[in-house]
């Protein structure tokens, strides 16, 4: 079978289920996804310009199919779209163009049922298993981090390091810079942050630097100004730090998970209800569409490298590298031009990994 006929298999699959296909254009305006991605998405785009402005080869179907349903008549109402064809990514010996499929659903108010569905239909559009199934939640852990109430540079650091894959012992004790641009982060330490960050954007200009490695001359003071407070900070509070560090450490079969947070939390004497009744009303949901729960795997500290993910995120594999990856990006269609926020969860399939 060809290239193109396993992509309408796959589109033909997707569309008996209730998806509408699209082929987003392979010329994307480079921006949005160089405002919206992850570090490691932003390294990896193939970039042009007309001279005006900057563009990508498409490096992914969220982005576009997003854009798509903001277009429609549809927009703000439920609605389902999928895709299938190459995108394209530069990367360490991996080839730069490769097949993907994308679904995406959007508006749906019952968002534990919409989990469920996409990560039962990308297993099932993808063939048998056995799958390897890893679920986090990031809604879980932004209301965890949000109810500590630590300092804006400590949450930035732990949401940047979980998305990196980094150790818990690297995000809590970041190594102090010692390179040629610490005298620049020793001169910030205890600055005016408007004056600091004003400083380190001339400093840029000066330089004609008005981006690099994907960052804006903003980002790149951001980062500078994040590395002062760091050096000048005392660290996380003992009692916080052992919270997370257990809070982080719990993963296994999402159930009992489920006992270990909770417990966790009525210890710590802090009121996530809330989050955990969606936390098991989800599983409920995927228990319902056929998904053994026994197979998942749950980990409080797995995130996906992509910034716009705010709730329930995954990735299946299948004895090797991820061949599946999703999850909730509610608060991405207003960043996109939305006049609020909008309900949407979504995957993508490596076909050639299949």
């Amino acid at each position: 079978m060809s290239a193109g006929q396993d992509n309408e298999t796959f589109l033909r699959k997707l569309e008996a289920a209730g998806y509408r296909a699209r082929d987003p254009a392979i010329l994307q305006p480079a921006s949005v996804f160089l405002d919206l991605s992850g570090e490691d998405m932003r390294g990896r785009l193939l970039l042009t310009s007309d001279g005006a402005r900057e563009y990508c080869l498409r490096p992914e179907f969220t982005i576009p199919l997003s854009l798509a349903y903001l277009a429609s008549p549809e927009a703000g109402e439920p609605a389902a779209l999928c895709a299938c064809g190459p995108v394209f990514r530069l990367g360490a010996g991996a080839k730069p163009e490769f097949i993907q499929a994308g679904l995406e659903n959007f508006g749906r108010a019952d968002r534990e049922a919409a989990d469920a569905e996409i990560l039962a239909l990308a297993l099932e559009t993808a063939g048998p298993g056995p799958w390897r199934v890893r679920m986090g939640d990031a809604s879980l852990v932004s209301a965890l981090l949000e109810k500590l109430e630590l300092p804006a540079v400590w949450l930035r650091r732990i949401h940047a390091g979980l998305a990196k894959g980094q150790a818990l012992g690297e995000i809590f004790n970041p190594r102090r810079d010692h390179s040629d641009h610490s005298g620049v982060l020793a001169a910030l330490d205890g600055a005016d942050k408007a004056g600091a960050r004003a400083l380190v954007e001339d400093l840029l200009k000066i330089a004609d630097i008005s981006a690099l490695g994907g960052r804006t001359a903003n980002e790149i003071a951001e980062r500078f100004l994040e590395q002062a407070e760091l050096r000048s900070s005392a660290g996380l509070d003992a009692a916080k730090r052992g919270l997370l560090e257990q809070f982080f450490a719990i993963s296994g079969q999402p159930d009992q998970a489920s006992a270990q947070l909770r417990a966790l939390f009525a210890a710590a004497q802090l009121d996530l209800t809330v989050e955990m009744n969606a936390f098991d009303q989800r599983l409920n949901f995927l228990a319902a569409r056929g998904i053994d729960l026994n197979t998942l795997e749950y980990s409080a500290g797995f995130a996906r490298n992509l910034d716009y993910y705010t709730g329930f995120v995954f990735e299946a594999s299948k004895g090797g590298d991820p061949v599946i990856g999703g999850g909730r990006y509610d608060r991405l269609l207003s960043t996109l031009g939305a006049k609020e926020d909008i309900p949407a969860v979504g995957a993508a399939i490596w076909m050639e990994r299949l």
